[in-house]
């Protein structure tokens, strides 16, 4: 019996020392075991840096008579039922629905403690805001061409050969053939994915420095937060601010931004997380939708250039290299472009169902927050629902 307990105390003993010795080793690792899958508020455990507000706000029309006949329209969930749109935000814990045409608010719904100006994680939908002023970078000339190497920018990464012939076209393809472990698969494999060590990490250039290359750059598509975390550090360098007074200066302060908006640090005076931490509120993201909408004009003026705008919301001749649900969506210049159905509409979307969606052809922003999202893709309907035009899903 003392042999057992002393062989038992000695693996305890083991399993604690391998423990400590893991956590030392990487110490994200105590972020990650403690907060888990992030929610829209774990944000606040990292340091932010604020793009501040317009000087001048825009106010969207709030319509006198709501269209509350949009509670009964039925829509497809995730698992491909027809419910009652009321429904399907109960079900997807949708903590804002806002759904806007012709820059009148026809529909709005708040969960407990949310309103139109509640900040909040969008986190994928951070790509698409990365995505913006790397187009501004490129009309200013700060960066020269989306064929320049990465390295240009980040001479730092010359000591790591598998950045040797990545461009900034290959990230913002996601198609840098970097190495990267996604969070799908069990809870072991979350704990130790990439998806956490970067969302958790306080030194992401030193994750980065070690990445290794894993396809030919340019030749295959992977979902990944390296990409538009890396094309952050590239507009840091290549026009001497940080995202955040950059995104400020060239996009925020022109559109009407009502409230100030935040990037999420992995440090102080650190990266910003472009792949996952702008945090935005409700009001203020449909005023980007708004943005494009124009072409990139607010009030007659030219923001963001209508080039830009094009190229980054149509894919043109190119192959999809993504089809996602049955719309078929295709991930482009860091947007989700449906290719299903009538082309044209758009949409920045981040996890637990945060979603910027951009109907063209009926004039339609709808913005969501979520904590989970019902899934599927309703804004279709609800778009041409509202502007009296035919719609229909694909059969089964």
């Amino acid at each position: 019996m003392k042999t057992f307990k002393k062989i038992l105390l000695i693996l305890i003993y083991t399993f604690f020392l391998s423990l400590l010795a893991l956590f030392l080793w990487k110490p994200y690792l105590l972020n990650v075991l403690k907060y888990r899958t992030p929610n829209a508020e774990t944000f606040k455990i990292f340091p932010q840096e604020v793009s501040h507000k317009s000087d001048s706000v825009f106010h969207f029309i709030r319509s006198v008579k709501q269209r509350n006949d949009l509670d009964t329209l039925h829509v497809r969930d995730g698992d491909n039922r027809s419910i009652p749109l009321k429904d399907y935000l109960k079900n997807g814990q949708v903590n804002v629905f806002m759904v806007i045409r012709n820059d009148s608010i026809l529909y709005e719904r708040y969960a407990k403690g949310y309103s139109d100006s509640t900040l909040t994680s969008i986190f994928s939908g951070a790509k698409s805001m990365i995505s913006i002023a790397v187009g501004q970078a490129l009309a200013d000339r700060s960066i020269s061409s989306l064929n320049d190497k990465v390295t240009r920018y980040i001479p730092e990464l010359k000591s790591n050969p598998a950045f040797e012939q990545i461009t900034l076209k290959n990230l913002l393809d996601m198609k840098s053939g970097l190495e990267f472990q996604d969070a799908l698969g069990g809870v072991i494999k979350a704990f130790f994915s990439d998806e956490a060590k970067y969302y958790y990490t306080d030194d992401m250039k030193a994750q980065l420095m070690k990445v290794k290359l894993a396809n030919k750059p340019g030749t295959v598509w992977k979902y990944k937060s390296i990409d538009p975390i890396l094309l952050g550090w590239v507009l840091q360098k290549a026009t001497g601010k940080s995202v955040a007074q950059y995104f400020e200066t060239y996009v925020w302060k022109k559109i009407g931004a009502e409230y100030n908006a935040t990037w999420g640090l992995d440090q102080v005076n650190g990266l910003a997380n472009t792949a996952s931490r702008f945090q935005v509120t409700a009001i203020d993201l449909a005023k980007i939708g708004r943005l494009y909408l124009h072409k990139g004009k607010y009030n007659g003026k030219q923001v963001v250039s209508e080039s830009w705008v094009d190229q980054s919301t149509h894919i043109g001749r190119e192959k999809p290299a993504s089809a996602k649900g049955w719309q078929k969506s295709a991930h482009h210049f860091l947007w989700w472009i449906p290719q299903e159905g009538d082309h044209g509409d758009y949409a920045a979307e981040g996890m637990l169902g945060q979603r910027l969606y951009i109907d063209p052809k009926t004039n339609t922003i709808i913005v969501q927050f979520a904590d989970h999202g019902a899934g599927n893709y309703p804004y279709r309907k609800i778009s041409r629902y509202l502007a009296g035009l035919p719609f229909s899903y694909p059969k089964d």
